[in-house]
């Protein structure tokens, strides 16, 4: 189908909202954002774009501008939480050369794509809040909460984790709790640090730390295993000493960033499925899900960002490549489900190997030594599925 004039209405202008405006717009679409904000704000902490995702931005005329707003990965470094000793060292320089493994603040990639996506054409609408999503007529409808009624031949939903699209197409959803949570900061950065993500592994809790913005700033994720309910929310602050007691029993190096943060974020991890309806054809357009709201996953493979790169670029193509809205929802369902499943799915394995205990942590740290010194490559070969995927390749 032509997308030339095509008007799509898309909810949410995160990253893959963003992504689908620009991807949908350079194939001459009319592409709407409706934004509950009041403005396009640095909200967030760093993330990490992997070349599966570098390659989405390579395609939409954006590897210049992620070049300069992130850093190139060299590592990703396993260490020993309550020691400081390393335990292995996964050498990211040599994953695709050509698209690199990148570091940045998500505020950053945020405003990458709004400008790509204005540049593009793109219309921006704030204050556009989504009270319901409508369809059951012979076109999508979304009903603002301002009262306006809005009538569009194709509807994406990139409403994230609490996506009323997703809701529409799919009936209500009751996550389930991990019994983990997890704080978000950014602190100052110490002077030379180097480019790698440093995850530091102990019994029930670990923690993630890079830096961002030239090493001017350090990005610090940390999860700790609690009984105790947190609300799923990205909006939520935390007293920075309960921070400071779960990693009391790591080492000087993290208790010393951890001495630096203020007010940290703090957010319960829920596990969700993966959506089984993505899509739904109506007339000649229809809906379809991506990012978030269609995949929600935990943050231990840092995949959020690049799923939903690969979401839009697949879904734009589609959608100038087949004959019918119908068939091209359809290729694009087919191709992400089993996908995004697997993704989400080693998500959650990640979580278990990050926080052994007892003599599984002493046997599975002492594995990943040899296998670091034996056959340095062969951990990361295990995940060339992942980031050796290039959807931009696919026909």
């Amino acid at each position: 189908m032509s997308l030339i004039g095509q008007p799509v209405t898309i909810i949410g202008a995160g990253v893959a909202g963003l992504a689908a405006a620009r991807a949908l717009a350079l194939r001459g679409a009319q592409v709407t954002v409706l934004e509950q904000a009041d403005a396009i704000r640095e909200v967030g902490a760093g993330l990490q774009i992997s070349p599966n995702g570098a390659c989405v931005l390579r395609a939409l005329g954006l590897q210049a501008a992620l070049d300069a707003a992130s850093m190139r990965a060299e590592a990703v470094q396993l260490i020993d939480g309550p020691t400081g000793d390393p335990v292995t060292r996964l050498d990211l320089v040599r994953l695709r050369p050509d698209q690199g493994y990148h570091f940045l603040h998500r505020a950053d990639l945020i405003q990458i794509l709004l400008q790509g996506a204005t540049e593009a054409g793109v219309t921006l609408r704030l204050l556009s809040r989504v009270a319901a999503v409508d369809l059951s007529g012979p076109h999508p409808a979304v009903t603002l909460e301002s009262g306006e009624r809005i009538e569009t031949p194709l509807l994406v939903g990139a409403d994230g984790l609490h996506s009323r699209t997703r809701t529409a197409l799919n009936g209500a959803e009751q996550p389930f709790f991990t019994h983990q949570v997890a704080w978000r900061a950014v602190i100052p950065c110490e002077p030379g640090a180097a480019p790698v993500a440093e995850v530091h592994m102990g019994p029930g809790r670990h923690l993630v730390s890079y830096p961002l913005r030239g090493g001017t700033l350090r990005n610090i994720v940390a999860v700790e295993e609690r009984a105790k309910w947190a609300e799923e929310s990205w909006t939520l602050r935390d007293d920075s000493m309960d921070l400071r007691l779960a990693f009391e029993g790591f080492s000087p190096r993290v208790r010393t960033w951890l001495d630096r943060v203020e007010d940290p974020w703090l957010w319960g991890l829920f596990r969700h499925t993966v959506a089984q309806t993505w899509v739904k054809p109506m007339g000649q357009g229809g809906v379809a899900l991506l990012g978030d709201a269609a995949h929600p996953t935990l943050p231990f493979l840092a995949q959020g960002a690049s799923m939903g790169l690969e979401d839009a670029w697949l879904l734009a193509q589609a959608l100038a490549t087949h004959d019918t809205a119908a068939a091209a929802f359809a290729a694009y369902q087919s191709l992400r489900i089993p996908r995004t499943s697997r993704i989400v799915a080693a998500a959650t394995a990640n979580a278990r190997a990050y926080h052994l205990s007892g003599l599984p942590r002493m046997l599975g740290h002492a594995g990943l030594r040899v296998l670091g010194r034996v056959s340095p490559g062969r951990m990361l070969s295990r995940f060339e599925w992942l980031y050796g995927h290039d959807v931009t390749q696919v026909s």
